[in-house]
């Protein structure tokens, strides 16, 4: 494992390799589970400041069900999700012609509409952050609809950490992520900081 602060990094998002294969998995993290996209409790006020702005971008399916669940629901483990159409696909995501799910809330962003992008769990994933007393904890969520990313990821041998270094920043910062590629890339201090 690495220590960056107070965060926990688990070696197997510096050992292995991710790509998103959209055209493989069709979005299938945005339908598969059981719940829609968790979200932060910072996150909530946003959701209800961006939402017309974000209106204009989702399917009729999700806005009913914004509409009869609300634009983030409480979930049974006291946590914060979007809600879901049918117990399915996010309610903020949509279908491309090609029966690809997207995100809605990135296609207004792309559009200039808003500043938010996307929640940070979906811009993290297959990053999977738990909140502890005294620290985060960073695990890579294995998931079967992943395989094609993780195919093209060693095809093109771009690591988990540097497919998502957006993310990684926006969340931890620059100073963070670059300890993050430090400690990676140069595993004798790796021992040294772990010791």
């Amino acid at each position: 494992m690495i220590v960056i602060g107070k965060t926990v990094i688990s070696d197997d998002i510096a050992d292995n390799y991710f790509l998103c294969d959209l055209n493989k998995c069709k979005g299938g993290c945005c339908i598969e589970g059981d719940l829609g996209a968790p979200l932060e409790e910072d996150e909530l006020p946003i959701f209800e400041e961006i939402f017309e702005q974000v209106k204009p971008f989702l399917s009729e399916e999700g806005l009913r069900a914004i509409e009869k669940q609300g634009k983030y629901i409480l979930d049974e483990d006291n946590e914060y999700s979007t809600p879901t159409v049918n117990g399915k696909e996010c309610a903020y995501a949509i279908y491309d012609n090609r029966g690809i799910l997207k995100c809605g809330i990135e296609k207004a962003f792309e559009a200039g509409k808003t500043e938010f992008r996307k929640p940070i769990s979906c811009h993290l994933y297959p990053i999977r952050v738990t909140k502890y007393d005294n620290y985060h904890a960073l695990n890579y969520d294995r998931w079967e609809i992943c395989l094609p990313a993780c195919e093209l990821g060693r095809k093109t041998k771009l690591p988990l950490y540097k497919f998502l270094k957006e993310p990684l920043i926006k969340k931890f910062g620059e100073k963070w992520y670059k300890k993050l590629c430090d400690t990676i890339e140069n595993p004798a201090e790796k021992v040294v900081k772990n010791a």
